[in-house]
């Protein structure tokens, strides 16, 4: 059996959920698919598809050799595409992972252009900022925001900066006025953030003459959402924290306000990261590269001017 084969063959039928669609695209018989399916499940000593006359569910071995493969497959597009000096177009099925607002502000709005230049490229987008175990969940790149972690088995590409913004509904400050201190935070509702790493509201960290300040929102309310955490600042509830990605366009419209411009913080670095391999797949590298020139072509609109005093 060529087990190579077999990764193709087998990939094909998760991604199409049918044999015949496998089959359609490999141009082969559907007769071949089967086989090739039975004589690897063979091989392996395990079931991958639960089959009947109308469905074909993925089981949970499956879906662990079904990422490996990708894995492996990749990695054999990348050192062929090395070989060829890079002229062979990449290929393949993508999985990165990134939060959902930067997803909906910077990549959504510009990915047709991507789909349009690397027409080969199959994508899966998760949306979330949860730790990901990158091999283990068969993810090939996620983006965080901050100073990634030391690690040998990551490689983490700097992509460019944000500024976290705090700002509120002009509803908000004008029943609970506008905290021109640190120390002003005290009297006001602060909308609590859910870290997913440590299970609690993240602090916010401010700058003040060159000092950093950490401020412990002791939140009453709490949301794991960035969604439902920017829409508590549009309805009122509260002080939020944002990227300025995500601020700008609310604060342009009148719909946020900045507050505390001179107590912003350091730029937040953006990072793609993807596991340390001596063969970069030729999939992320195209990934890595465009987005990279996404965000340099970006972030200049992303400065939020704010009122002083």
């Amino acid at each position: 059996m060529d087990k190579l084969r077999a990764m193709q063959i087998f990939s094909r039928v998760v991604e199409a959920r049918s044999f015949a669609g496998a089959a359609n695209i490999l141009a082969v018989p559907r007769s071949t698919i089967s086989r090739a399916i039975q004589e690897l499940e063979a091989s392996l000593g395990v079931r991958l598809l639960q089959r009947t006359t109308r469905t074909l569910h993925v089981t949970p071995n499956g879906s662990l050799y079904y990422d490996h493969c990708q894995r492996i497959l990749s990695a054999i597009e990348g050192v062929e595409a090395a070989l060829s000096d890079g002229t062979a177009a990449p290929r393949g099925r993508l999985r990165i992972d990134m939060t959902s607002s930067f997803a909906r502000a910077v990549v959504l709005p510009v990915l047709r252009e991507f789909q349009t230049r690397y027409p080969a490229i199959d994508l899966t987008l998760t949306l979330g900022d949860r730790p990901v175990e990158l091999v283990q969940e068969g993810v090939d790149c996620v983006v965080r925001a901050g100073t990634p972690a030391s690690s040998a088995l990551l490689v983490a590409r700097h992509l460019g900066s944000f500024d976290w913004i705090t700002c509120a509904s002009p509803d908000y400050l004008a029943r609970c006025g506008t905290p021109h201190s640190l120390d002003a935070l005290d009297g006001h509702d602060i909308i609590g953030y859910q870290s997913a790493a440590t299970g609690r509201a993240t602090d916010w960290r401010f700058t003040v003459d060159g000092a950093e300040r950490t401020i412990a929102t002791g939140a009453r309310l709490i949301v794991n959402d960035t969604d439902a955490y920017l829409g508590c600042g549009l309805e009122g509830l509260g002080l939020i924290r944002v990227a300025s990605y995500v601020a700008l366009p609310h604060l342009k419209a009148g719909r946020l306000v900045g507050v505390l411009p001179a107590v912003q913080g350091p730029p937040v670095p953006l990072s793609l990261i993807y596991p340390q391999d001596r063969h970069l797949a030729s999939t992320v590298r195209a990934f890595a590269d465009w987005l990279g020139q996404q965000v340099h072509a970006q972030q200049s609109t992303w400065q939020v001017p704010l009122p002083r005093g």
